[in-house]
This record gives C-alpha cells, structure tokens and sequence, in this order.
C-alpha cells in the first residue's frame, strides 16, 4: 500500500485550558480536511487527574490521545524538562508535519522548543516539522508570570503565529515578527463554546445545586499570586464573602486552591459540599469539586457573575455576555475589557467589590463580541495549515 501523502498534523496539550483550544483544530481536520491533512493528538500529562483530563476529552468529543507523556507535576523547570526529553523521543519515532501548540503552560513552550530544533533522519519527508502556535501575541507585560515568558518565548520560535484579536498582531510585530508569519483566525476557545452550549444546557447542575438561573455567582481561583500568599488569598476570601451576602457563590476548587485554604486555617470562611449535594446554603462561599466542562458552560452561563483568576473565562464571559471579575493586577486579554463584559479588580476588598458593580454594569450597557469571535477559527487555522503544507 502506498504511503499516505496527507499532512501529518500533532496537536499537543497538557492542560486544561488547552483541550477547549486543540478541539476545535480537531474538529475541523477531521470535518473538512481529511485526504489532506492527517491528525492526532499528544497529552503531555502535565494535568495528570481524571476529572482534569479524560472528562474533558470525552466531553469534547476528542478520541483518547495517540501519545501521553505523563510528565506529572514538578517546578516549572523540572516540568519543562521532562516534556522536551520525553517528547524528543517522540518526535522522532512519528515525524510529523506539523506540531500545534496552544496557549502558555509549560507545555506549551517545551514542545515548541524541542520541535523547533530538532532534525528529522534524512529518510523523512521534512528537515523538522513547521511549529505553529495557536492564541499567539496575548501579553501582560509581567513577565513575573511565567505563563508570559511562555508567551514571549514560543512566539520567537514558532513557523506560524493565530492570533486570536488584532492587538495581538501589534505586539508581535513590536517584537520583530514579520507580518508573513501572523494569521489572525479568530477565538477557537469560542469554537468550543458555541459547539458545546447545546450539551451544557442540558446539565443538571443547577438543580443538584438548588440555585436558579441569575440568582448564584461563580468563582475560579487557581493563580499561585492570589492562593500561594495567605494575606492575599484571605482578603480575596474575604471580599467574595461580602459580594455573596445575598447570594450563593459557587466556587468549584483546583486541588491546589482546596490545600492552600485548609493549610492557611481559612476553611471556616467556606461551605463545603460534597456531590450528590443533598442542601446547598442560600448564600455565601459554596466549595465544591472541580466541575466538568460542561458543567462549568452551564454554571457560566447561568450565573450573575463571574469572578476568576483564569484567561480563558475572561473570553467566555465576553462570548456569553455574562459580567466577569477579574482577579489580577493586569491581563493579556484586554480585549475582554475594551469590547467584553470584563473588568480589572486587583486582589484588594474594594478593587473586587468595585469591579462587581462595574461589570455587571457593564453587562447591563451591553458589550460586543469580539471580531471572528463567531465559532469558526478551528476552520480558519486548518485552512492556513493545508495552504501551507501543500507549499513544504
């Protein structure tokens, strides 16, 4: 039988954040380019836990990966380190056409590194595959944040840059990228949104929670500066206390966040419930475990506010229209803010208390959705990729 002639395309991911992203690539290689572009998926293992992981898979409607690493947990350099040599290896033994990389973990910025050097054996079809990132050029300008050193990194390395928001191509070419290089394709994180609404609104997680549409709030808090520090974490405890007088706040607990509360003696300040919850309090911090995908569009959708420490939810709440605080000094989606329904609090009591009224004022004035913001950047990346590769 003859060799396949198709692009071999890998998509690599090790976090949560980017299983919402590589979906939509998937989705659309699978729908739309097959015969020409052949597609797979590796998982880093650098979220490691089912309920972090294989849920999110299923619910995405993404096949078990072909390759895991399973790198585990560590310092961000031992991290880092596990995946470049475990994936050296791969890349040799699967020589593909094309590695993806998706936002900024650790991950992220391992895999672009060790596809970028590498060099393929002279019997393969290509010196070493075209890297491509994927939510290129989003900057904090902190680079006390490791995700923006990750950020700033892989952009310098990578073939192809998609960018999901026009501001994101002025960074780059501030840095010296060339034009050529950049494609601005849209949200795929929006993709995945509007794909999977459907199947979110048919949860039953509100019921199991007794809370009604509108009437609860929701909390992500994961970011090592908001929960690592005690000071810090227990003004933001605090403040979400007081925003919560009348109303429930759900606030679904990364296993990091949940230790670093019980260590620092901050436990009493929360509600914790265990599923199947048989009463769920009317008001005040409601501690729950991880939520699935799904779970988490519906709570999302459904709720009064958002407040988050997360990029990704900062681009969700905007697709949905539903008011978001966000819980940190800056952010590299100030597009939330300037067309969405964000707003920048800070860790202080009345920066986060302020910021809930301001967004959900905001909500009420009606913000807009961002440009390409519309549930087909998954087809825009793979039709840059097939032009592309037919060129290689």
């Amino acid at each position: 039988m003859a060799a396949s002639t198709a692009a071999r395309v890998q998509l690599v991911a090790g976090a949560r954040p980017n299983y919402m992203k590589i979906a939509p690539i998937y989705w659309a290689i699978a729908e739309h380019a097959r015969g020409s572009l052949d597609v797979e998926l590796l998982h880093t293992g650098q979220h490691y836990d089912a309920s972090m992981s294989d849920a999110f898979f299923r619910e995405l409607h993404l096949p078990e990966p072909e390759v895991n690493l399973r790198v585990g947990s560590g310092s961000h350099a031992v991290q880092t380190a596990r995946i470049m040599a475990a994936y050296e290896e791969v890349l040799l033994e699967r020589r593909p056409d094309v590695v993806i990389v998706v936002g900024d973990v650790n991950s992220t910025v391992a895999c672009a590194l060790v596809a970028t050097k590498i060099a393929y054996p002279e019997t393969a079809r290509r010196e070493r595959p075209l890297v491509a990132h994927v939510e290129a050029g989003l900057r904090s300008r902190d680079r006390s944040m490791p995700e923006e050193v990750n950020r700033v990194v892989t952009d310098a390395i990578s073939d192809r840059l998609f960018i999901t928001c026009r501001d994101a191509e002025a960074n780059l070419v501030t840095e010296g990228i060339e034009r050529s290089r950049i494609s601005f394709v849209g949200n795929p994180m929006i993709d995945s949104l509007h794909r999977c609404l459907g199947e979110a609104e048919r949860s039953g997680l509100l019921e199991e929670l007794g809370v009604e549409p509108g009437r609860f709030a929701l909390c992500t808090l994961h970011r090592p500066s908001n929960v690592d520090r005690p000071a810090v974490l227990e003004t933001i405890l605090d403040a979400l206390s007081e925003a919560a007088a009348e109303f429930p706040l759900l606030l679904p607990l990364h296993p990091r966040t949940r230790q670093r509360i019980e260590s620092f003696g901050l436990r009493e300040r929360i509600a914790f419930l265990s599923r199947p919850v048989r009463q769920a309090p009317r008001r005040g911090l409601i501690g729950l475990e991880p939520l699935s995908y799904l779970e988490m569009l519906k709570a999302m959708q459904s709720s009064r506010a958002v407040f988050t420490d997360s990029g990704g939810i900062q681009e969700e709440t905007t697709a949905l229209g539903i008011p978001c605080v966000t819980l940190r000094k800056n952010t590299e989606r100030p597009i939330t803010i300037s067309e969405g329904t964000n707003v920048l609090a800070g860790v202080t009591r009345a920066g986060i208390l302020d910021g809930f009224a301001e967004a959900e004022r905001k909500s009420r004035a009606g913000a807009r959705v961002p440009e390409l913001w519309d549930g087909h950047a998954g087809r825009r990346i793979v039709e840059v990729l097939s032009r592309l590769t037919e060129v290689r």
